[in-house]
């Protein structure tokens, strides 16, 4: 049985754990480097009243934390389920190496966790998505994005 297997049982074994205990919904997460786990996490929505602890993102924090960065470069992903949007997103800033999923999003939609909405409303423009966004511009806000680009100490990302 090759790591990737025994990574994806370790993710799967905590989708259960977090579900089994009321924490969250049935995901799990471990972040690896190196051949040793440095984050895991099962969701933990509902039991925390935040909807970003998702598996991905409690690991992945936990991960940071331990390596003392906010890039996971080097790094693997083994989850439960196919990442949903919020998490791909906090995937892409995290830069680990490679993802490994068992469940797809047509499973996960399957078990009442259909996120193709939020799929289809990322290319809707802002005015026109479900939830409305508007752009109120303001100069100040600007400046500060003029600010950071010029700043000579920043640490970017």
């Amino acid at each position: 049985m090759s790591n990737h297997t025994e990574f994806i049982k370790i993710a799967v074994a905590l989708s259960k754990e977090g579900s089994d205990n009321n924490k969250g919904g049935p995901f799990g997460c471990v972040v690896v480097k190196d051949g040793k786990i440095i984050g895991k996490g099962f969701n933990e929505v509902t039991s925390s009243n935040d909807p970003t602890a998702h598996a991905e993102v409690v690991a992945i924090r936990e991960a940071c934390k331990n390596l003392n960065s906010f890039q996971l470069t080097g790094c693997e992903l083994y989850t439960s389920c196919e990442p949903c949007p919020m998490c791909l997103g906090a995937i892409y800033w995290a830069r680990p190496d490679k993802v490994y999923f068992a469940n797809t999003r047509n499973d996960a939609a399957t078990a009442g966790f259909d996120d193709a909405f939020i799929y289809d409303e990322i290319n809707v423009l802002p005015a026109d998505r479900k939830i409305k966004m508007i752009h109120v511009p303001d100069e100040k806000a600007m400046d500060v994005f003029k600010n950071w680009i010029s700043k000579a100490d920043k640490r970017s990302y």
